[in-house]
């Protein structure tokens, strides 16, 4: 479980690919690697994901066909930057809403408009997702806890202050890119109790 607060922004080191074994990425991390254990949870990009190895300057995770499919990890390249967070540990704060880091779909970034040090970036999610996103409503993007300003009938806007901007990838993102997006478990979870009872 994650709370869509980013701890640090960090750097593909490497990419591995075999046919017998899960693809690899090595991560640069100063702060998300800092207590970690073999098997612990990272999210990367709001993808949570299982460290295999570890060392004093890097993590690296496997990254399975399925997780290549259903995210938008499998674009990274070497040197590409990513949102970084551990797990949440129990009785720690909970900043952001419940994300568990794993990614519904992913969208594109169809719009970003300033205004004054803040933006607006309108996304298109799958249209699968569209009626799990609501105005004031919280969704993640890339592992980010976002509320939702604005929703039309195919795409939601988000507002992002000066500060996020330079903590997060998504600060840095233009028109065209991919994110990864995770609604809100508890309208998934309304939705299928709704339906047992029709």
């Amino acid at each position: 479980m994650f709370t869509g607060i980013v701890e640090e922004m960090g750097r593909v080191l490497a990419l591995t690919s075999d046919q017998e074994r899960d693809n690899g990425m090595t991560v640069a991390s100063r702060i998300a690697r800092e207590g970690a254990k073999l098997g612990d949870s990272i999210a990367i990009n709001g993808t949570c994901l299982t460290v295999t190895e570890l060392d004093e300057t890097s993590f690296t995770v496997g990254l399975s066909p399925e997780t290549l499919r259903r995210t938008n990890l499998g674009q990274l390249a070497v040197g590409s930057l990513v949102n970084l967070e551990r797990s949440l540990s129990f009785g720690g704060r909970m900043g952001g809403h419940y994300v568990q880091g794993h990614v519904d779909g992913v969208g594109h970034i169809v719009a970003v408009v300033p205004e004054g040090d803040s933006k607006r970036i309108q996304i298109c999610p799958p249209a699968a997702l569209m009626r799990y996103i609501v105005e004031k409503g919280f969704i993640a993007v890339d592992g980010v806890s976002m509320t939702v300003a604005e929703v039309d009938e195919t795409s939601f806007t988000l507002a992002m202050i000066a500060y996020t901007q330079t903590a997060v990838i998504m600060g840095q993102q233009t028109v065209g890119a991919m994110v990864n997006l995770e609604v809100d478990i508890m309208a998934k979870y309304v939705e299928r109790l709704i339906q047992a009872y029709r």
